[in-house]
């Protein structure tokens, strides 16, 4: 990394840290070891300090504060969330727009296009806007926010020591693992979490320091925090083998609900982030509102259902009657694992809980999605093991169990994680006896959710910027391109009623290896190649007079137009075909297209220019704000003022660069004659004080109507 673009402040350290370093010249080994357990000793002691402060803000704003001013009752449930999102908006707003949502994809952007650099600020940013967030009732876990501080302190030690980009992101990895060890006194889950969502790589060099930091850090959590696991679990364990059915019908649902999480999740971040007119800073304090007026309101209907008003929390003081959807809620996930609640709290509890994390984390405010995915799991758990057990009582089944194996199966069909939610829920229970039905269930909802959703919801969000991940591995350029983008549209057809002599006299006209067979209503009916002509020419006399349908491939290969290139080349290589049609997801006869080797070559292209217009952006991002300006992407709207001008005839503010144009899925350096389209994306460096001008610039002008005078004015 160029010491041009770090922070005054850290090129000062670097160079009194590099100065040690080349007076006593440890091993590299010594170095990444002694940095590990920096990184475990600080991440440790934040996350003591985070969760102190959530204890804190959470006492004094639903205990303090109501206890002060007691007129306004349960009314305070609404104010409290909002108050707070006008606190941690601002700070992610106007301080660092990384520590909005759940913060591990912006880990994992920059451990594949940053070098794993994060900016320090990032730590504070997230630290404040969290804590305030989740201690005023947003509902989000407390583990996202640690692992993006964790992380934040590894990337910035690295950055200190002037480490290659592979070291800076040991280093990041590092800081997840502390992270997670710390918030769940889990440290052996926080090292399967470094490995799976972050790293990708189970060499000994990164392993070793993974460990050593998650193990530190779970110390430091233990000395403050004490020993204890994060939920205190009954042992549990299969009374009977058959109950394998049951977690695996349970692993089914999970699946689908973890689906439903990440559809929910990013629906809701859609709708948010459409209402333009609205600034970014008071978005959250919008989704605050919503989630107040929800908990205001279930508590008294659930009352009205049955429900018992204090395990409603219907009732007052607010701080003994918090809703259960407010924070990370690991209380009402401990009553679940405990005992069986009712089957109405549990159904209620799951679906509203979806609700609040979209509307906490969808609106742009800061915490994780970890908490929330164990939460909806126990309920989902808990409602399904009350309904094994009223159907087969035979077993005597404890539906605290399933509450368990939920909690892991949910996560995972969101998160792709298996390995850290099976030894997370391990951990937790410190019984080997659950493994078995955890494996399971967890396994079933992976297969399940990545059959329905591929993407994860860490990787869903880097997918929509471009970024395709794999195991927190590089870019994978042709996962990056859509089956749409590169295929052929308006294939060749033939209709399946004609002749194979008619097919024969097709290939040699036109040379082809392969044809799409349709029917009469040009629905897609099969595939014939050369080589199925060839072997019928070769055992039948009679061949030429045969009907292409009677010789044709009706099992076949088929792509769809939204998923990758990659995917598709997959199965391409599986079966050795050189091309397979495109068909509409949803009506697999409907003919769109087809995918050939040609086509490959082409999307292969296509990916590097896109991974190299992604690197181009992280390093323009990286320059400016060490800069003081602002990077900022701005499309070209028609009716606009730079709509069809050139580049040299724009009026731009001073201490506004224009930089790269991207057009119609390709990108360059902009010159002065380069004439903007409407669509196009440009990419501009600007001082924060000419941002409204030149966005100005690039949006549809609004025309005013004056009425006309009448004849009385």
């Amino acid at each position: 990394m160029s010491t041009t673009i770090m922070q005054p402040w850290m090129r000062r350290w670097s160079h009194r840290f590099t100065h040690l370093v080349d007076k006593y010249q440890p091993s590299e080994t010594t170095v990444l070891l002694l940095l590990s357990i920096v990184i475990g000793l600080v991440t440790g002691a934040a996350a003591v300090i985070f969760i102190d402060l959530i204890d804190w803000i959470t006492n004094f704003s639903f205990g303090t504060i109501p206890e002060t001013i007691a007129s306004l009752g349960r009314w305070w449930i609404i104010i409290i969330p909002v108050v707070g999102s006008l606190i941690s908006g601002p700070i992610i707003a106007f301080f660092a727009s990384e520590a909005k949502g759940h913060g591990v994809p912006e880990v994992m952007q920059a451990m594949v296009l940053e070098g794993g650099r994060i900016r320090p600020r990032v730590a504070v940013a997230k630290i404040a806007a969290s804590s305030v967030c989740i201690g005023t009732g947003g509902s989000a876990g407390r583990e996202g926010p640690i692992v993006q501080v964790g992380s934040t302190f590894g990337s910035t030690l690295g950055q200190l020591f002037r480490m290659s980009d592979r070291r800076i992101r040991n280093l990041v990895a590092c800081g997840a693992a502390a992270g997670i060890a710390a918030t769940f006194n889990a440290p052996i889950a926080g090292v399967a979490f470094a490995i799976e969502v972050l790293a990708g790589d189970l060499a000994i060099s990164v392993v070793s320091n993974v460990v050593i930091s998650a193990v530190t850090a779970a110390i430091v959590s233990q000395a403050f925090l004490g020993s204890e696991p994060a939920f205190h679990i009954p042992t549990y364990a299969m009374k009977n083998p058959v109950e394998i059915l049951f977690y695996v019908v349970l692993g089914l649902l999970a699946g689908l609900m973890g689906v439903l999480f990440i559809k929910v999740l990013y629906g809701m971040e859609d709708v948010f982030d459409d209402w333009k007119k609205m600034p970014m800073w008071v978005r959250p304090a919008i989704g605050a509102l919503l989630l107040g007026v929800t908990g205001f309101v279930y508590p008294p209907i659930l009352t009205k259902l049955g429900i018992d008003p204090v395990l409603a929390k219907a009732g007052l003081p607010i701080i003994r009657n918090v809703p259960h959807i407010f924070g990370a809620g690991f209380d009402t996930i401990e009553a679940a694992l405990t005992g069986p609640l009712p089957w109405i709290l549990l159904i209620s509890l799951l679906f509203l809980k979806l609700l609040a994390t979209a509307l906490t984390l969808g609106s742009g405010n800061s915490g994780g999605v970890f908490a929330p995915a164990l939460f909806m799991g126990a309920m989902l758990g808990g409602l399904f093991g009350l309904g094994v057990d009223m159907a087969f009582p035979q077993y005597a089944i404890n539906p605290g169990a399933y509450a368990l194996a939920g909690m892991a199966a949910v996560f995972v069909g969101a998160a792709r994680a298996p390995l850290t939610a099976i030894l997370i829920a391990f951990e937790m229970s410190n019984d080997y006896k659950v493994i078995l039905p955890l494996m399971t269930a967890t396994i079933i909802a992976l297969v399940v959710a990545h059959r329905i959703h591929p993407e994860s919801i860490y990787t869903l969000k880097l997918a929509r910027r471009g970024l395709r991940l794999r195991f927190g591995r590089d870019v994978d350029v042709l996962d990056g391109v859509m089956v749409s983008e590169v295929m052929t549209k308006n294939p060749p057809t033939i209709n399946e009623n004609l002749t194979m002599g008619e097919l024969e006299d097709y290939f040699m006209r036109t040379h082809h290896h392969g044809v799409m067979v349709v029917d009469g209503r040009g629905n897609l009916s099969g595939v014939i190649t050369l080589q199925d002509l060839d072997r019928c020419l070769s055992n039948r006399e009679d061949c030429r007079d045969i009907r292409v349908k009677d010789v044709m491939v009706k099992s076949m290969l088929t792509a769809y137009p939204d998923e990758s290139i990659g995917d598709a080349l997959h199965r391409m290589a599986a079966r050795d075909v050189g091309r397979m049609p495109v068909v509409d997801r949803n009506d697999p006869k409907k003919l769109l297209g087809a995918v050939r080797r040609n086509d490959i070559a082409r999307a292969y292209q296509r990916g590097i220019l896109r991974r190299d217009a992604l690197s181009e952006r992280a390093n323009l991002l990286r320059a400016s704000r060490s800069g003081g300006t602002e990077f900022i992407e701005l499309r070209v709207e028609p009716g606009s003022s730079a709509a069809g001008k050139k580049v040299k005839d724009l009026t731009l503010p001073e201490g506004v660069l224009l930089t790269t144009r991207f057009h119609e899925n390709e990108h360059h350096l902009l010159h002065g004659n380069d004439v903007l389209s409407p669509g196009d994306v440009v990419l501009a460096l600007a001082e924060p004080e000419y941002v409204d001008q030149v966005t100005a610039l690039f949006k549809k002008k609004e025309i005013s109507v004056r009425p006309q005078s009448g004849p009385f004015e």
